[in-house]
């Protein structure tokens, strides 16, 4: 039942926090990404910080990192191809998900995945 709440609380603060921002920086299309994202991440590793300590916690950070970085290529790889071929949006979507599998694969792998 705590971490329910402590969920809530942290997750609700982080919201606030980011909407808040999002509400500063131009354009208006970065709301939603300010918005979700990184105040859920951050919810997680507090909760993981306390439940299994900042060791663990720092390896799914990492992977957490792989797979942005991962998401990025993703995005601008669909971005491209739309602009570029103009598919439809769920090929594009579809057709480049491998690309972000694969770069997110190589970091964990490069990183040290079994470490």
């Amino acid at each position: 039942m705590s971490d329910i709440l402590i969920r809530f609380l942290v997750g609700g603060l982080l919201v606030s926090c980011f909407s808040t921002l999002a509400d500063i920086l131009r354009p208006k299309s970065f709301a939603g990404l300010l918005g979700a994202a990184p105040s859920v991440a951050l919810a997680t590793l507090a909760l993981t910080i306390h439940h299994d300590g900042k060791i663990y916690a720092a390896m799914e950070a990492r992977s957490m990192l792989g797979g942005a970085a991962g998401f990025l290529v993703y995005a601008l790889g669909v971005s491209w191809l739309l602009r570029r071929y103009r598919p439809s949006a769920l090929s594009a979507a579809v057709s480049m998900m491998p690309f972000w599998f694969v770069v997110f694969l190589g970091l964990w792998y490069a990183l040290g995945a079994t470490r």
